[in-house]
Formats: structure tokens, sequence, C-alpha cells
């Protein structure tokens, strides 16, 4: 694996950086399919799919986090890295998010795995479950809640940049030197509510706010703390049995490192874990070319994974 040389070492210029970067994805060579799945009455996603020139290596379901699409930057690079290598691409867009807002009767949160859980269940050979960020919370709980079984849908899991603790990161998120990301999210939560005509949510300046209000309510869980306590994949990771791999920089910002080095982390044999001194949060910006330096490592693991070994971590 090659080692991260990150373009600058400031944690929240990298988490800002690869926001503002404009990836290219050549939709000429791989065109895209607008597939819409229903995963359940009332719920229904856009998925766009992509296939390489020739027969696939593997297939690859990418998840966005938290108010994100399947156009996030980090998306499209990996879905790019992804196809020039020669596998399929399925870029998800959770329920209510994306171009799947108007196609869902319901909203998702962070440990909704139904959705996901039904698509790749769909599909005919076991798939690599990439999650990003929030998506990653998704990704793990679903393996944990598989177990044994998941075998037979997954390859394996990869999960960057996750806040495996619901609560302990959104907490995380509050903190003064966060503030930006708090206000962003929050004013991107506010206009998905106000979207679907829900009303009273002027004065909500948090995300934990939200959930307590909206999130939680909405999904029958009795408050903020419940949903948290019962949808955090660190209380699903040790069920794990399908090979995962972990990439999670010291320095995020808004998921502290502290959570991975606990005995649920650190004691499941199938789980990887990739831990860089910097990254920020999503910001895995190289000073080399390719820029996105996860994508490579990503790719690394799971070549090794289809060869048939673990790669030195």
């Amino acid at each position: 694996m090659q080692p991260f040389v990150p373009l600058i070492r400031n944690p929240h210029l990298l988490t800002v950086l690869t926001h503002f970067w404009k990836p290219r994805l050549d939709v000429a060579r791989f065109p895209v399919e607008r597939f819409i799945y229903q995963s359940e009455p009332g719920t229904r996603l856009l998925i766009l799919r992509q296939r390489p020139i020739g027969p696939p290596r593997g297939r690859l379901v990418l998840l966005h986090g938290l108010e994100g699409s399947s156009d996030a930057a980090y998306m499209v690079s990996m879905a790019a890295r992804a196809l020039d290598a020669g596998f399929a691409v399925d870029r998800f867009n959770l329920r209510s998010c994306g171009e799947s807002g108007s196609l869902s009767e319901t909203m998702y949160h962070g440990g909704l795995t139904v959705d996901v859980h039904a698509y790749i269940a769909s599909l005919a050979e076991p798939v690599f479950l990439i999650g990003y960020s929030l998506g990653g919370n998704v990704a793990l709980k679903l393996a944990g809640e598989l177990g044994a079984a998941a075998s037979g849908l997954l390859a394996g899991v990869c999960a960057l940049s996750t806040p495996i603790d619901l609560g302990v990161c959104v907490r995380r998120i509050e903190a003064r030197q966060n503030h930006i990301y708090q206000a962003r999210f929050v004013g991107r939560m506010k206009r998905r509510l106000r979207e679907r005509g829900i009303g009273g949510i002027n004065g909500v300046r948090t995300i934990f706010e939200i959930d307590d209000r909206f999130t939680a309510p909405a999904f029958g869980f009795r408050d903020a703390a419940h949903y948290y306590a019962t949808q955090s994949s660190l209380f699903f990771i040790e069920r794990i049995t399908v090979a995962t791999l972990l990439v999670q920089a010291k320095d995020d910002p808004l998921v502290p490192f502290g959570l991975f080095e606990t005995a649920a982390v650190r004691g499941n044999p199938a789980v990887q874990l990739i831990a860089p001194d910097h990254g920020g949060h999503l910001g895995f910006f190289s000073r080399h070319k390719p820029r996105i330096w996860s994508d490579g490592v990503l790719l690394d693991w799971i070549h090794s994974r289809l060869n048939g070994h673990r790669p030195p971590a």
C-alpha cells in the first residue's frame, strides 16, 4: 500500500478541499444507466449504474454520506478509478437523497439498512459494499446484522471516515471548531424537511435537535438517544464475519479516533483498520496523482480479496 502524503496537513482544509474538487467520469466510455429500484411499497430509489468495457471483475455498490448523493465527489472519483480497473459500479442514492428525493414517501436515517439489503439481495452476485461517512455506518451495520449470512450477498465491505457511534459524533460536530460543518448539514437537512412539508423547524440549530424532534419520531425511536444507541454500527461490528476494511484518519475532526481503538473494532479478525495520521473527514487528497489516495487503497484491498489473501495494513 502506498503511504498517504497529504497535499496539506490541516484536517479542516483537507475535509473542505475534496468537496470543491471535480473528478472526471468518462460517461462516453462508461454510459450511465439510471435504474429505479423499489425496495418496498412507497420507496423507490435512483441508482446510477455503469459497466466497464469487457466482463466485470466484480461489482461495487457505493453509499454516500449525510445529505450527500450519487454525485458526491468521492463517489464519482471512486467510480472512475473502479471502472478503469474493470469493475461495475452502482452509485446508490439513499431514500429522499439526490434524485431519489421525489421517489420515496419517507426519509432515510443513519442506520437504515433495509433498502441497501433489498437491493444487493436482488443482484446475481455478491458485491463489494463501500460506504462513505454515514454510508459507512449503514454498510457496517448491515454486515453485522447479516452475520454469517453476509457471505452470500457481500464479497467485502469498506467504510471510510465512518461515524460508528452516531451519538458521540453528533456531539463532536457541535464543538466550536466544527460550526461550519454543523451549519452546512443542518441547512441541508432543514431544506429537505421543508420540501416534504414539515414545519416547526425554523428554530432548529443542531443535528441533535433535528434527530430528536423529527428523525427519531418518524422511525419509531423514543428520542435521539434511542436512535443513536440502536443504529450505531459500533454495536454491530463484533458480529461482522465478512472481510471488512476501515479507513479512518486519526485527525478526522468529526469522528473521534478513539472509537476505533475499542475492543469491538480491534478484536474482530474479519475487520482491518488502515489509519493514516492525516486525512480529515473524507479528505484523503494526496500531494501526488492520482489525487484521492483512498481510491487506490480500496482497489488494492479489493484486488487482494479477489486473489484470496489479506493485504498488509
